[in-house]
């Protein structure tokens, strides 16, 4: 079993990491092949960040009872396309919850529905024995949750719009920035300033700096814009993350070798990585106070 953070800690499990298309194969075994999906602890608080092919393993790790949260970034097919095959939903006491930030304040229903239903898909997501609830937001908005908790959230330039998430627990904070185009004077400063100070910014890294120019316009980034992000933003270490379909073990090691001597610490993302942020001591006493 993976490590567990404490009530005060936060952690992140990586459940995909691939953009684009799974794939599978004896030549994605250490970084993974399934797309993007991400686990987030607040202690034992559960997010899980898009529904790509790496939800189903997510959903197999999970109570038939559980209520999940699913944050979407948005709705492009390697973010979704795990959904139907989430096991909580495929029981009658499993219940979900989805929130979507990037259709004008809309859910992302009427998308899912025309996307999960014939001719492209055989049933439709209501006769799954499990309840979905959806919830729509504006990208920028804070969600507030009713046991307290609070995900930021920021607007990323992505064609038909993405968001980014921020989860902020015992002194720690984790930004999931995924998808996103960076623009060529710098920095976003709005994704700087959400970014500001991070322990962990899990970054839309698809392209090299050679292969950027042939897709400008796709919404993606490189490492080295992440990198650049983090400097910019004060933040720790970056996570680079929606790895290109054509990226195998031995590119994304070099890629992952050049990031970590620019910003140490820094990593490639590995599907079924886990990661656990301590609580700082001076906020986990504040919260005792409080």
């Amino acid at each position: 079993m993976p490590e567990r953070g404490g009530d005060g800690d936060l952690s992140v499990r990586f459940w995909g990491t691939r953009g684009s298309l799974p794939m599978p194969g004896p030549d994605t075994v250490v970084y993974g092949g399934n797309t993007c999906c991400v686990e987030v602890r607040l202690g034992t608080r559960l997010f899980i960040i898009d529904a790509g092919s790496g939800l189903e393993a997510a959903g197999r790790s999970l109570p038939g009872t559980a209520r999940i949260d699913l944050l979407l970034s948005h709705l492009h097919h390697d973010h979704v396309s795990g959904l139907p095959f989430f096991s909580p939903i495929l029981k009658e006491k499993g219940s979900l919850r989805i929130f979507c930030g990037n259709q004008g304040g809309a859910s992302a229903k009427a998308a899912l529905d025309s996307m999960f239903a014939p001719p492209l898909f055989p049933v439709t997501l209501d006769v799954l024995p499990g309840s979905i609830e959806h919830v729509g937001f504006r990208a920028g908005e804070t969600l507030s949750f009713e046991d307290g908790v609070r995900v930021a959230t920021c607007p990323l330039r992505h064609p038909g719009g993405a968001t980014a998430y921020r989860f902020d627990h015992g002194g720690r904070r984790v930004c999931y920035v995924s998808d996103m185009e960076h623009l060529d004077a710098g920095p976003d400063l709005d994704v700087v300033n959400f970014c500001r100070g991070a322990d962990l910014v899990i970054y839309d890294a698809m392209f090299t700096e050679s292969e950027l120019p042939r897709c400008r316009g796709w919404g993606h980034s490189t490492w080295n814009a992440g990198v650049e992000l983090c400097r910019a933003a004060g933040a720790r270490t970056l996570a680079a993350f929606h790895h290109h379909k054509g990226h195998d073990d031995a590119a994304l090691a070099g890629i992952e070798a050049s990031l970590a001597a620019a910003l140490p610490g820094s990593f490639v993302a590995r599907e079924g990585q886990t990661l656990v942020y301590r609580a700082r001591q001076a906020a986990v006493a504040a919260a005792q106070e409080a």
